[in-house]
């Protein structure tokens, strides 16, 4: 008897702190009221930003003494104190990516479309790695990953997956290549590689996380273009054959970082066929340029590849944390990341492939209303206009520099222009310039190493850059080869 009593009090007990905690534990449930103050201060926050966004400088130094004191607390703050923080101490400090003057680096913008859907995807928070789950956000990914092969040329055959960056989808697409020739431990070491010094360093991440850091790496001479050297890479692969090597992969660049050169993708793409290796193009940033129908022919050999590598969030504009792997034969991508657990066992029956079996990420949010929603909001031509206008832009401030004076690298073939001021210690001279242009920071710039000189780049990929941003960056550089030279 006395047992019984005992565990109905126990019993209860349990009750009475279920319930406590469960009125505790429902805080983090806002009311309709609470959400609505919520949304409105942000709103009105992000409305202000995009507002005075056009007058911000795109680099700003910044001591962020709030910031670095504010601590995790038992007890909650004032949303209106952080949005303060974030104002004030984030979105004011560093690079301002958002901004049209951003001419560093590549990715650009991050569109107001895609804010939404962030929005909308993490408030319902749907489950987008399995159909059984959500086979609506599954259907929408798989509908974006075929148009995104139909822009490449690739067969129905073909699949991919929405990543994180161009990072994990070259990580993707070299594990597949590695996969499907079956490189192990046994043969690592006498397979071989072929790339340029152009080469996203991304690929070599990729070789540390599969192993093939252990393989022998040719890095190919490029031509006067930085462009892969075909015949160079000919020869290598028929000089490692010929000694017992075991060539199987070929990587090849749609739009280098540093330069924005386009590899002579079909000549490649030949010597591939020829010798029957992995043909992956990494057209993270160049790739949507193929949307630009005088661009196309600059692309061809591309349809040809095993794998290619497109990041939305260059030249698509959406925010950071949107990238691409297409594979040509999606059974070689599934072979390599297709796993069954028992504890999934109800999701099985699906007549849609399932992200989570096409890459590495099991726990995936929904990536692709980011990309779904903008293109069937704005529609195709929009994205279109804004890379027709980049190019003829990069073509303007290449033009404008060399007027200026200043020594430049390449003819754009996209985007990017180097350019850097003649003299006889150049790499000094161009360090002070870039300083000075960072210390300015209305606009901003990056630089880069080629053959150990020092050269700035403008790399013009924001949707907010127009005429008015980059005779503003001309204007700017004017005053600061003043300033340096006085």
């Amino acid at each position: 008897m006395n047992n019984e009593k005992d565990s109905k009090v126990i019993f209860d007990n349990l009750l009475f702190e279920i319930h406590a905690l469960e009125n505790h534990s429902r805080k983090l449930e806002f009311d309709s009221s609470e959400r609505n103050k919520i949304a409105d201060e942000s709103k009105e926050y992000i409305n202000k930003y995009l507002e005075v966004l056009p007058g911000l400088k795109a680099f700003t130094k910044n001591d962020l003494t709030e910031l670095k004191a504010i601590k995790v607390e038992d007890n909650g703050k004032p949303f209106e104190q952080l949005l303060s923080i974030l104002q004030n101490e984030v979105d004011q400090a560093g690079i301002n990516s958002a901004s049209g003057r951003h001419l560093g680096y590549i990715p650009g913008g991050g569109i107001w479309s895609s804010a939404i859907a962030d929005f909308l995807a993490a408030a319902a928070n749907r489950y987008a790695g399995i159909s059984y789950s959500s086979p609506g956000a599954v259907i929408i990914e798989n509908q974006l990953i075929k148009w995104l092969c139909s822009i490449i040329g690739y067969p129905a055959s073909a699949h991919g997956n929405l990543t994180s960056g161009g990072s994990t989808a070259n990580l993707t697409a070299i594990q597949v290549a590695r996969d499907s020739f079956g490189i192990n431990a046994g043969n690592v070491r006498r397979s071989t590689i072929y790339f340029t010094a152009q080469a996203h360093h991304s690929i070599q991440k990729a070789f540390h996380t599969t192993g093939l850091h252990e393989a022998i790496q040719r890095i190919i001479p490029m031509n006067s273009n930085f462009q892969m050297d075909v015949s160079a890479l000919n020869e290598k692969i028929t000089q490692d054959k010929n000694e017992g090597l075991n060539p199987f992969l070929v990587i090849a660049s749609a739009g280098t970082t540093d330069i924005g050169a386009i590899d002579q993708l079909d000549l490649i793409a030949d010597i591939c066929s020829r010798y029957n290796l992995w043909f992956h193009v990494d057209a993270a940033y160049g790739g949507f340029f193929m949307l630009v129908d005088e661009l196309k022919e600059k692309f061809k050999g591309i349809e040809r590849s095993d794998s290619v590598v497109m990041d939305p969030h260059k030249s698509l504009f959406l925010p950071y944390g949107s990238g691409t792997v297409l594979i040509r034969d999606r059974n070689k991508l599934l072979a390599s990341y297709s796993h069954n657990a028992a504890y999934m066992q109800d999701s099985l029956d699906s007549d849609e492939l399932n992200p989570a079996d096409c890459g590495i990420e099991l726990s995936k949010h929904f990536r692709g209303l980011r990309l779904w929603l903008p293109l069937h909001l704005h529609g195709l031509d929009v994205f279109r206009a804004n890379l027709q206008e980049k190019i003829l832009l990069a073509q303007y401030f290449y033009r404008s520099i060399k007027e200026m004076g200043f020594e430049t690298g390449p003819t754009p073939e996209l985007s990017v222009v180097l350019f850097r001021l003649p003299a006889e210690e150049k790499n000094q001279l161009n360090k002070n310039l870039l300083n000075a242009l960072l210390e300015d920071g209305r606009c901003f710039f990056s630089s880069t190493l080629i053959n150990n000189e020092f050269w700035i780049r403008c790399a013009i990929l924001s949707f907010r850059t127009h005429l008015a941003e980059i005779d503003l960056a001309l204007q700017m550089i004017k005053e600061n080869v003043v300033k340096i030279n006085k």
